[in-house]
């Protein structure tokens, strides 16, 4: 008869990328998952296969709650103008006062990549929705007059996505947001 699962697998989930957040995939052990999710080894293997599955559904996590959260913040905002200011200058704030912890997605492509694959998928669909929601709000600001129309809005969704990643990578080396939100001003100047 196969024991029921004794603890709340999304609870587990959501502890354990908080920690990998904090402490990166590498120095986080399975030793250190089962105490800070108060579970047995056995439990997390049956549950998540490995650490590497835990890891995954740790990434999915982010991507449907916190990622999906800056997505939705991108898509109510008021004007494309302020919209991706904001996206970029909040991604700032909140990566600079996390302790360093950054950006999860990157820190897992920074981390993990070129050698894990299904990590760089995860991080690739991550980042892929990211560029086609921006891409979305710039063609509406395009057509609205709001921004000037020198670029296709999906090499320009591109652009600002690889800024927003070298901009959670800074924040690491220079945690000082105002120094990080200059490069913000030059990457508004492109949007005419």
């Amino acid at each position: 008869m196969a024991r029921t699962r004794e603890f709340d697998t999304e609870a587990a989930v959501s502890r354990a990328m908080e920690l990998f957040w904090t402490h990166g995939y590498e120095a986080t052990s399975v030793r250190d998952l089962t105490q800070h999710l108060g579970i047995g080894q056995g439990s997390l293997y049956a549950a998540f296969g490995d650490k590497d599955g835990l890891y995954r559904a740790a990434l999915a996590h982010y991507r449907t709650t916190l990622a999906a959260a800056a997505l939705r913040d991108l898509e109510e905002g008021a004007d494309a103008r302020s919209a991706v200011r904001t996206l970029l200058t909040e991604r700032i704030r909140i990566a600079v006062g996390q302790d360093g912890r950054g950006c999860l997605a990157v820190n897992a492509a920074c981390e993990r990549l070129p050698e894990d694959a299904s990590v760089r998928r995860i991080v690739r669909d991550m980042q892929d929705a990211g560029r086609d929601a921006l891409a979305d709000v710039l063609r509406v600001a395009v057509e609205r007059g709001e921004i000037a129309p020198r670029h296709d809005p999906h090499t320009l969704a591109a652009f600002l996505g690889t800024v927003l990643n070298g901009l959670m990578v800074s924040s690491k080396i220079t945690p000082d947001p105002r120094a990080l939100e200059s490069v913000v001003e030059v990457a508004m100047e492109v949007l005419g």
